[in-house]
């Protein structure tokens, strides 16, 4: 196998060359090299994956790559999780790193409840959104969640008075996700919780309950 840095090179010449530089067209060269790396050993798989970390808008390239890669993937704990996320700076690089990585080992019991707390609890404003994030994956069928009430909740009662809009944001999001499995217990959250949670919680929820979207009226846009 060449050097683990060989291939963030080689993926950026792939990347310099597209005619169209675009998420189906990254992923697309994402796949090929997982492809190329199925046989490849976990530390092995890990290690490509850190090249990619400090290269802007290449960080879920990362973490698909792990995910895709189910030795590597099982390697997971907190620790590996933290070093992963460490750089986040955006609701999409933290999007990324939850959706992808984090929730679905929090789902696996690669991680413990614990490891999520304390990501709520941080003064990094990133992590307490990935606390959030990460519980979606609890709850969403397509990721092979059943629906975790217990869990989930535990992280928003954590940030319910956050409103730190990228925090109340993703307060947001992991709500929503859970009224697929439980609007009754959302909407006692809700009650429980009105003079805590943020506006737009609030309204969000509201909308989500009474007619199924977020944003009734509105053009569908990517998930926060």
């Amino acid at each position: 196998m060449k050097p683990p840095t060989e291939w963030a090179e080689e993926i950026q010449r792939e990347i310099h060359a597209l005619v169209k530089i675009n998420t189906p067209s990254l992923r697309s060269i994402r796949r090929r090299v997982s492809h190329d790396l199925r046989d490849a050993a976990p530390d092995y798989v890990m290690a490509v994956a850190q090249e990619f970390l400090g290269h802007p808008g290449l960080r879920f390239v990362a973490y698909e790559l792990i995910l895709d890669h189910p030795q590597a993937f099982r390697t997971l704990d907190a620790a590996k999780l933290e070093q992963l996320g460490q750089g986040m700076n955006s609701w999409w690089t933290v999007d990324d790193f939850a959706r992808t990585l984090a929730g679905p080992a929090w789902l696996a019991g690669l991680i413990a409840d614990e490891a999520i707390r304390k990501w709520a609890c941080s003064p990094d404003r990133w992590w307490r959104r990935a606390a959030l994030v990460s519980t979606v994956a609890l709850n969403m069928r397509s990721k092979g969640g059943e629906g975790d009430v217990p869990r989930t909740l535990a992280i928003c009662r954590l940030l319910v008075d956050d409103h730190d809009d990228m925090v109340a944001k993703a307060m947001s999001w992991a709500l929503r996700q859970l009224v697929v499995h439980d609007p009754g217990t959302v909407r006692r959250f809700l009650s429980e919780n009105e003079s805590q949670l943020a506006a737009r919680v609030k309204r969000e929820l509201r909308n989500k309950l009474s007619t199924g979207l977020k944003n009734p009226g509105r053009r569908s846009r990517p998930p926060s």
